[in-house]
């Protein structure tokens, strides 16, 4: 019942302008964003990679209009790079990028420019071990985004897709994407979306996201799993036995904040798990998407502001 509410709102420029004049919500945000500095990052970085788990980090941002301001993440991607380089913790590590930030959203060669950004994204992240993924936002993106994978994977076949597993189009585009080393990341997806193009009830997404993973995983691709739920868990792990799946052939992804002793269980029984690690000032759209995720979460923040007020 909450969730088109709290969808709206991730929208607000009134409802963020509310929520950030609160002193105590940065201390409850805290909790699932690393912090605004690349330091405050490679800080969390070292102490997930310490414990076993991976890392796929997210410089927050989307819907940038401004030819300038795409420039600039692409900057602070590459900084971050630099920093986890020098931190020794960049081998193996994975960048997250929403392609609206880095242009795709340009009323003028939108698509051409996030193409040209990304790819230096993919520079940076080839010249210290790193990867590169590629965030899936609302449906209309979803054909520019897998254009412009399509066309990375020319000269960087690692880069990574995700698909949203609410999304009616998902199960060809899974069959599309299950080939030799293509490494998908599959989740239910977190935007408002029309009935005619996605799934709006829980068991109906549930199902999709089976039947999208059940082909990602009979695929020759490298399958991510990146769901909080114990039972798309659960199948998950049926799965990879069903398949005989070795360790390192898929992994497991989970947000940073969000069941931090499920992460753990799952790198200690010799599966890769890999933690989504957001950064940055433009934490609000991304915070409401995890209040709307799941009812808990939503608590927590309310409990927060009450304790910390």
């Amino acid at each position: 019942m909450l969730r088109s509410p709290l969808l709206a709102a991730a929208r607000s420029k009134r409802m963020r302008s509310l929520i950030e004049t609160v002193p105590a919500t940065r201390s409850v945000v805290g909790r699932f964003v690393a912090g605004s500095q690349p330091e405050d990052a490679v800080r969390v970085v070292r102490e997930l990679t310490s414990t076993g788990l991976r890392i796929s980090l997210d410089h927050l941002g989307e819907d940038t209009t401004d030819a300038a301001q795409a420039a600039k993440t692409v900057d602070a991607y590459k900084v971050m790079l630099a920093a986890l380089a020098a931190d020794g913790v960049a081998e193996g590590a994975d960048v997250s990028v929403k392609l609206s930030a880095v242009g795709q959203s340009l009323p003028v060669d939108g698509q051409k420019i996030a193409l040209e950004n990304a790819r230096k994204i993919c520079v940076a992240a080839a010249a210290v071990g790193a990867t590169v993924t590629l965030d899936m936002e609302d449906h209309t993106t979803t054909d520019s985004t897998l254009g412009i994978l399509r066309e990375l994977r020319v000269d960087f076949p690692w880069v990574g897709a995700v698909l949203q597993a609410y999304l009616r189009r998902t199960e060809q585009d899974c069959r599309d994407l299950s080939g030799e080393g293509s490494r998908v990341r599959l989740c239910k997806g977190a935007y408002s979306e029309p009935a005619s193009v996605a799934f709006g009830e829980k068991a109906d997404v549930d199902k999709s996201y089976v039947r999208c993973l059940t082909i990602l995983m009979r695929g020759k691709g490298y399958p991510m799993v990146a769901t909080h739920d114990p039972r798309m868990i659960a199948i998950a792990e049926k799965l990879v036995l069903d398949t005989e799946r070795a360790p390192g052939d898929h992994e497991f992804q989970m947000l940073y904040g969000i069941r931090p002793d499920e992460q753990s269980r799952i790198a200690r029984g010799g599966e890769s798990m890999r933690v989504y690690v957001p950064y940055g000032d433009e934490w609000y759209g991304y915070f409401m998407r995890r209040l709307a995720e799941r009812p808990a979460n939503l608590t927590f923040f309310l409990r927060g502001l009450v304790t910390k007020s």
